[in-house]
């Protein structure tokens, strides 16, 4: 399960960040971050799926578009009076159209904030940080790998992996979508892929992570658009890196069903691994860190017994959890009937029965900032587990296992 919450975070600094660069009529940063903020839009419209949001996700991106419109235009009469030149315009167009792809903002994610995958985690240190720091263990016939793809269920962490794999990382990391490489204007597509490709080439060590790779790069078939069967061939072609040094270049895909790749994009990701649901230890773990330091009386062993009480839930569904066990407080506030006096100044619910209990509810206090939350307990826990079930079916991790042994290894 997407988690949307994150992307109005990022489209939020993207624009703030956006912000500040205009102040200081900084164009070129400025329409970077814009074009960062459109894409955080185009997943929210893609995976919220409250339609009363559309339309404000919609009236957003026609704001942020006009803004990029607005800056390109400014950008043009600067290089035109300090007298441009260089290479090819639509080329230098196009990579600037890509640029808004490299991450230069780090995530903030270590290897240690990703609960249990410890194959995928090693997987990924090899080819990823091993080849950057230590180039010269590599040479000869031991050369890092070019490609590994992600896969498994909706919500394991598969893009978390990445975002740790960009923290630890000291080299170049492009996050690519379906709609920086999807144009629809014709040839535009396979001009983006080529042009993502040369601009990883100038600036290697570098990864380009694409996160729901089967969105771009699904099975060929007979009835297919021929502007789709050229840029699937193109990126083959890319991939395959004939006549071009492609050493330092990591392909990194992530997908939740990898058996709806074309088999030529398959063979070309020489690691596949399975990123499957977490297992009782890393749900315990999983809990603790969504939980963080919020103010709770949850025992080692009441996490254990959760831990157990998840199994089949995904990442993603944990956090849900947690998040729906976090409000169990807030909701004891506005159900309260009575409060009392935590301190001189704070107020917290209570039970009638308790010593210096007053009668009121939520909206009788008088200073609404006095409000304390109670602590989360594991009864709240218990509650949300009544209501938010695993959202991974067994039809689909069936399938998963399936590929796993024909296709994959177990991560």
């Amino acid at each position: 399960m997407v988690d949307i919450n994150e992307y109005k975070n990022d489209f939020k600094m993207f624009c703030e960040k956006a912000a500040g660069f205009l102040k200081e009529e900084k164009f070129e940063e400025a329409a970077k971050f814009y074009k960062k903020a459109k894409v955080s839009l185009e997943n929210l419209i893609k995976f919220d799926e409250n339609k009363y949001n559309q339309p404000v996700y919609e009236a957003k991106k026609k704001d942020v578009e006009k803004k990029i419109e607005e800056l390109e235009s400014k950008k043009k009469k600067v290089a035109a009076k300090e007298g441009g030149g260089g290479e090819d315009d639509e080329d230098a167009k196009l990579k600037e159209q890509l640029s808004g792809c490299l991450v230069t903002e780090v995530p903030n994610v270590s290897w240690d904030d990703v609960a249990g995958l410890e194959n995928a985690k090693q997987a990924l240190k090899e080819a990823v940080i091993l080849p950057i720091q230590y180039p010269q263990l590599f040479e000869g016939k031991r050369q890092p790998w070019k490609g590994i793809l992600l896969y498994g269920p909706p919500g394991t962490g598969k893009s978390y992996l990445a975002k740790a794999a960009a923290t630890e990382t000291k080299g170049r990391f492009f996050s690519v979508s379906a709609a920086n490489i999807v144009s629809k204007f014709m040839g535009e597509s396979e001009r983006l892929i080529k042009a993502l490709f040369e601009l990883a080439r100038k600036n290697k060590p570098a990864v380009i992570f694409i996160d729901e790779i089967d969105s771009v790069l699904s099975a060929r078939t007979d009835g297919e658009n021929e502007a789709t069967r050229r840029l699937k061939t193109e990126f083959l072609i890319q991939m395959q890196g004939v006549g071009k040094d492609d050493k330092g270049i990591l392909v990194l895909g992530a997908t939740n069903i990898p058996w709806g790749l074309d088999p030529a994009v398959r063979r070309r990701f020489q690691k596949k691994i399975y990123i499957s649901l977490p297992e009782a230890k890393a749900r315990k773990l999983m809990l603790k860190l969504n939980l963080g330091d919020t103010y709770n009386d949850l025992t080692d062993e009441q996490f254990g017994i959760l831990g157990e009480l998840t199994n089949g839930y995904s990442g993603s569904d944990i956090y849900n959890l947690t998040q729906d066990a976090i409000y169990g407080p807030l909701r004891k506030c506005q159900r309260a009937t009575h409060f009392k006096k935590l301190d001189q100044k704070h107020i917290v619910p209570c039970s009638p029965s308790d010593p210096g209990a007053m009668e009121m509810k939520i909206n009788d206090i008088e200073h609404p900032e006095d409000l304390v939350a109670p602590v989360v307990t594991f009864e709240d826990f218990i509650l949300s587990l009544q209501k938010m079930k695993p959202t991974v079916s067994q039809e689909d991790l069936k399938r998963q296992d399936d590929f796993t042994k024909e296709f994959g290894t177990e991560g």
